[in-house]
């Protein structure tokens, strides 16, 4: 490990600029003197938009401006959000109705933009918004996740957005004939709100014929395309800037209405204008993650092993196609279909409907969880009911060891797996042995004990390629990433790993991320991907310094190029006495004018994804009288290949757990069947508390990857992805004693004392 990287716990240096509340965040660095937007929304979920009457508002103190489409289109702005359809069953891509950046023929879902005032003041944008009067025509309210209902788009007559297939059906359906036990399942995986801890903002500002956005995003080049897009103008008239970012979860990794509209305003104000959301508005407008009901069939051979396999999921998109909504539950939800199971027979059925709801995009995971959660909660019910413990089912049918690479029936090539020497390391981990007298004990006290197994894999995803510069300055060096940090750590694990490549102190060096102007392109964040491909590509720019600084300090040494090695941080050629660290051979170029030697940028590519992998293993207790249930023992062993630094990876995993703990015990969104939103506060929505987290255990079975020179495996989701089925799988098994026999998340008391006090009735 030493190459690649030295694996050491390092605090994390951002912590101390957050915690003293130094962090500058895009609400914190708006221009002095700016506009403030306010963005009225719809008041209903569906209904014909016959008109809008903006001249009060116009005519109100302090008002710049109030913009309606209209005056977008007028403009000459391509005012519309751009998306990506996923492929159907019958070669045809899913639906593509045009979204336009605020509402125009109709309004479709409860929040969703219509009219932007800026004005002097929010109070006063908040104050003529009131005055605007929006004339529309009630219509039916579609929410169903089925074909049907009144028609949201014309593009999309039964509200389908797209039908998917992956795998063989034919193929399936012989597997299934010929099976000796079939299991089947449904279950639902319940709609989330991202709840960030900065909700978003923006601002934007001219500099001449130049425009820029500064905006919480997970990365600046997506944007800064589509702004060109939208403007009809070169990218290179077009700036965008992240700055620090409070949390994003793939909520934040994409295009919002708003960020088009800001640099309008701006431009027709010759000021900048700024906006950010409060947190209702957030519940309203941002993307939610999840909501879909999945049917999974398992067909087992008379030894227990897998036959085939196959799923139907029915998936809520919300009223409009979000930038990667119809790709989240068909195609990222088959990059994991098998998990880590040696299956070849498959179908994949996967259907996205409209309705009249903010949409639905990816939140951390994206398809991975939604995929992983129906596949583990299937085999736990096969393990019932096949009369196998569950532990033993999986380890019949994991892929060996030898069977590496393995090319799985969606196409992805896992390079290395030894999924029964991590499940074994979790089992010993997590006190297996002791769970009976556990048990036990719960009981004693009136209460049910569960304990829930699951075994996930997750396939790295978003582009392989990224860039990066390193520049020495006087005092050290200045690292340019691609990448957005929102919270990670990235300037803590980006320098370090630089400082283990080159010897730089890490004191010296300084991370720079989130401005296009600053690095030409970049990747951004998502999918796990970060610290893999940008440590591929620091790897890569090491390499070419050292040439570079070899070819130099040859004549300084006066030996050759060929005999200058970069050796224990330090640069050596025998028989000479000249054994120069990287800054001090940054300085002899300074001084020698060699500035060209001063600045190395470089792209790089990794050869192959990385596959995360992991046991996780929870214990619930449920109180009988009155449903409320506990997480009070959570086991993580994770195979994350080698790491930079363990103690960010911990973090990671933690973050990840707590939000699968958050939508498996309390996080519901629920609307009305008028598509008002009954969730729109805190005080209607339920976040994970810390009372709500037991202690986490964590611990490493890491067999290095082969896809990348580093043998790492990107982690920031994995714990996201493991943790649904972990903690919905102890609740049925704690349930499973009483008789109930379908348990879907979220486990409320309410819900929970329902599940029991209707059992108890069915029995009497």
């Amino acid at each position: 490990m030493d190459k690649f990287g030295k694996s050491q716990s390092v605090t994390r240096v951002e912590d101390t600029r957050f915690l003293t509340g130094q962090g500058r965040y895009v609400d914190d660095i708006a221009p002095e003197g700016a506009l403030h937007a306010y963005v009225l929304r719809s008041p209903v979920a569906h209904a014909v938009l016959k008109g809008i009457d903006t001249e009060a508002a116009k005519a109100a103190a302090g008002v710049s401006m109030v913009l309606t489409q209209t005056d977008l289109e007028a403009a000459g702005l391509d005012a519309q959000m751009t998306f990506t359809c996923a492929p159907q069953r019958d070669g045809s891509k899913g639906a593509a109705p045009r979204r336009p950046l605020l509402a125009t023929d109709k309004l479709r879902f409860v929040g969703e933009a219509v009219v932007v005032v800026v004005a002097e003041t929010l109070a006063e944008a908040k104050d003529a918004a009131e005055l605007i009067e929006i004339d529309y025509e009630d219509l039916p309210v579609s929410m169903a996740l089925e074909a049907g209902g009144e028609t949201i788009h014309a593009e999309a007559p039964d509200n389908r957005a797209y039908d998917y297939g992956m795998g063989d059906e034919n193929a399936t359906e012989a597997a299934f004939a010929s099976a000796a036990r079939v299991v089947k399942l449904e279950v639902g995986d319940n709609r989330i709100i991202v709840n960030s801890m900065e909700p978003r903002g923006a601002f934007a500002e001219w500099d001449g014929d130049r425009m820029h956005l500064a905006f919480g995003g997970q990365g600046v080049w997506g944007m800064k395309i589509e702004l060109a897009r939208c403007y009809g103008v070169d990218a290179d008239k077009v700036r965008c800037t992240n700055p620090d970012v409070g949390g994003g979860f793939g909520m934040k990794g994409m295009a919002y209405p708003e960020y088009f509209v800001l640099p309008y305003a701006a431009q027709q104000a010759g000021r900048p204008v700024r906006w950010m959301s409060d947190r209702t508005e957030a519940m309203l407008s941002d993307n939610a993650g999840r909501d879909l009901t999945t049917t999974a069939e398992l067909a087992f051979d008379a030894d227990n092993r897998i036959l085939a396999y196959r799923t139907h999921t029915r998936s809520n998109l919300g009223a409009y196609n979000s930038q990667f909504g119809q790709m989240i539950q068909s195609f990222l939800f088959s990059r994991v279909l098998t998990g880590v199971y040696d299956i070849q027979t498959v179908f994949q059925r996967a259907e996205g409907f409209y309705t009249n709801t903010t949409q639905v995009d990816a939140y951390r995971g994206a398809g991975r969880p939604e995929a992983i959660y129906v596949l583990e909660r299937v085999m736990d019910r096969a393990a019932r009911e096949l009369g196998v413990d569950p532990m033993e089912l999986r380890g019949i049918n994991f892929i060996k060891p030898d069977a590496f690479p393995y090319t799985t029936a969606a196409g992805e090539t896992y390079d290395v797996g030894e999924f029964a020497r991590v499940q074994a390391h979790a089992a010993q981990t997590a006190d297996l042995a002791g769970f009976a007298a556990r048990k036990a004990g719960s009981a004693q006290s009136g209460k049910l004990r569960g304990l829930g197994i699951c075994y996930y894999i997750e396939s790295i995803l978003g582009q392989p390629h990224e860039d990066v510069k390193v520049e020495f300055v006087e005092d050290g060096a200045l690292i340019y990433v691609g990448t957005q940090s929102n919270g990670q750590g990235h300037e803590t694990v980006f320098r370090q790993f630089l400082s283990d490549q080159t010897g730089i102190p890490a004191a010296q060096i300084q991370v720079i991320q989130g401005d296009s102007d600053l690095i030409p392109s970049g990747g951004g964040t998502g999918g796990s991907r970060s610290v893999t491909v940008q440590a591929n590509a620091t790897l890569a720019a090491v390499a070419t310094m050292v040439d570079g600084f070899a070819d130099f300090l040859a004549g300084e040494m006066g030996v050759d190029a060929g005999d200058v090695s970069f050796d224990d941080d330090r640069f050596r050629a025998e028989g000479s006495n000249v054994s120069p660290t990287m800054l001090e051979a940054a300085q002899m170029a300074r001084e020698a004018g060699r500035d060209d030697l001063l600045v190395w940028q470089t792209t790089a590519k990794l050869p192959g994804r990385s596959f995360p992998n992991g046991c996780h293993v929870a214990e619930v207790e449920i109180d009988r009288d009155t449903g409320e249930t506990v997480c009070d023992r959570y086991t993580v062993v994770d195979d994350f290949g080698n790491l930079i630094n363990p103690m960010l990876a911990e973090g990671q995993v933690h973050g990840g757990v707590v939000q699968g703990l958050g939508q498996a015990l309390c996080e519901q969104v629920g609307y009305d069947d008028q598509g008002q939103l009954l969730t729109a506060s805190f005080m209607d929505y339920a976040m994970p508390r810390a009372q709500d987290v037991p202690m986490i255990g964590f611990e490493t079975e890491p067999v290095p990857s082969t896809a990348n020179p580093m043998g790492m495996k990107g982690c920031g989701e994995a714990g996201t992805v493991g943790a649904l089925a972990a903690v919905s799988n102890a609740v049925q098994d704690a349930l499973w004693d009483v008789g109930i026999r379908q348990a879907d998340m979220p486990f409320t008391p309410a819900r929970v004392w329902t599940m029991l006090r209707d059992d108890r009735i069915a029995a009497e």
